[in-house]
């Protein structure tokens, strides 16, 4: 393992130029084009045949031992968040790496590096996938929700999408290492379902008829307002979230606004928990619609799944920050942010957990990284001894880890057959002559 860990700090420049470059080129999910085309030429370089689809960002290449044995999948993801204040925001988008993937993908290349040295998989058997995937952040719903109605994704997140295009079908564990403040490995996250809410009102004078029409900016007001209502209702232990945001409040000030759209998400610790909280959030939307005489278009999509972290693969991972650093991690409980690592940990034992480096409030503005080798180069030697203890010994540990691995769904197939089952659309109150139908 030394010769494999000292092959990472050969690629120091080659990762620190490329967290450099993507933190100066931040780009939200699905459009990480320049990222996208940087890190595919930089797999090339190192001489890696990449497998990258023609219609989304994101890549991926397999390297194999030339021995028999399981696949691991190391993952890194090329998108950012976006927050417009941040002093390293663009200017125009808004975009900006304050959650740290621009390091993820740079301790990806230096994985990529070590693994071409001589002598560095004579250990190891398999064979190793490295994936560079987008869209993790859930954000501009809008804008996915049309890339879906073209036929370009099925689902929102990046992992979601290559699971369902068959990429992880040889998978057997998989594992990713987010920048963090501090090596820490936690239970898990919890998941979502997104949402997508449209009030429909009617438009008219502001000032001269406001009776005639129908405002759909008062009714969202009620609808978040009523959601606020019903928060102390939600067991503590489920972790439940509802956090909107407006998207479109209105067209011009002297009009009453007839549209108004909102995005969010229903978080929770379960999937059960999440279902049944969405139910009593719909139902509190679409009773400020129907107070107002208002109608309300709920479109839900399958977000991400809660992320269950295997046990074995805590423990491997915790022994590998040891192995590489020395240095005793934190173990932590449940995050209450979502991921779609989530929805691989619900089919194959995976693990993801924090590095160090950064500082200040994820997805805020005063967040940066301190400390580019601990949060890339360190990052990338984790990962790799991650990968040694998986792999050595005929995967001995792996297989172990696998044995006792018991899948929240059968298959693949049968996982994304569930969240499938989660999307709904259309308007849900019908006006009739003398009566209202709600659909909920």
């Amino acid at each position: 393992m030394e010769k494999l860990l000292q092959s990472v700090e050969n690629y120091t420049d080659v990762m620190l130029k490329a967290e450099e470059y993507i933190w100066k080129n931040p780009e939200t999910g699905y459009k990480e084009y320049k990222t996208n085309k940087y890190m595919i030429e930089q797999f090339k370089s190192l001489g890696y045949d990449v497998i990258a689809p023609n219609d989304i960002t994101g890549f991926y290449t397999t390297i194999d031992t030339g021995k028999k044995g399981p696949t691991v999948l190391i993952l890194a993801e090329l998108d950012s968040v976006i927050c417009a204040s941040h002093p390293s925001a663009d200017p125009i988008t808004g975009a900006v790496h304050a959650c740290g993937h621009h390091c993820q993908c740079s301790a990806l290349l230096g994985i990529a590096g070590a693994l071409k040295q001589d002598g560095v998989l004579d250990d190891l058997c398999g064979k190793i996938k490295l994936c560079a995937v987008p869209a993790e952040e859930l954000l501009e719903i809008e804008y996915r929700t049309e890339l879906i109605k073209k036929g370009d994704i099925k689902y929102f997140g990046g992992k979601t999408e290559f699971l369902s295009r068959g990429y992880f079908d040889d998978v057997d564990v998989a594992f990713m290492v987010h920048t963090g403040k501090g090596y820490t490995v936690l239970d898990g996250h919890i998941g979502c379902i997104a949402k997508k809410i449209v009030y429909k009102g009617k438009s008219a004078h502001a000032g001269g008829s406001p009776w005639l029409g129908k405002n759909a900016l008062y009714a969202a007001t009620c609808g978040i307002n009523a959601v606020n209502a019903i928060r102390e209702t939600f067991i503590d232990s489920d972790m439940i979230r509802f956090h909107p945001i407006i998207t479109n409040g209105g067209q011009i000030v002297n009009a009453i606004p007839e549209t108004v759209c909102i995005e969010s998400y229903v978080r929770g610790k379960t999937y059960d928990a999440i279902v049944k909280a969405n139910k009593r959030v719909n139902q509190a939307l679409i009773g400020s619609a129907l107070s107002l005489n208002n109608n309300i278009e709920i479109l839900d999509y399958p977000g991400y799944s809660p992320e269950v972290n295997d046990t074995g693969m805590n423990d491997l991972a915790r022994q590998a920050i040891k192995m590489a650093l020395d240095i005793d991690c934190y173990v932590g409980g449940t995050s209450s942010g979502s991921t779609d690592m989530g929805d691989l940990s619900v089919v194959m034992p995976t693990v993801q957990f924090f590095s160090a480096g950064a500082t200040g409030t994820s997805h805020g503005n005063d967040y940066k990284i301190v400390d580019v080798k601990k949060a890339t180069v360190d990052s990338a030697k984790v990962q790799c001894a991650l990968l040694y203890l998986l792999l050595k010994d005929d995967a001995k540990k792996l297989y172990d880890i696998k044995s006792k691995y018991t899948p929240v769904y059968p298959s693949i197939k049968a996982y994304l057959d569930y969240i499938d089952k989660i999307f709904s659309s259309g308007d849900r109150i019908i006006y009739n002559e003398n009566n209202v139908e709600v659909i909920l």
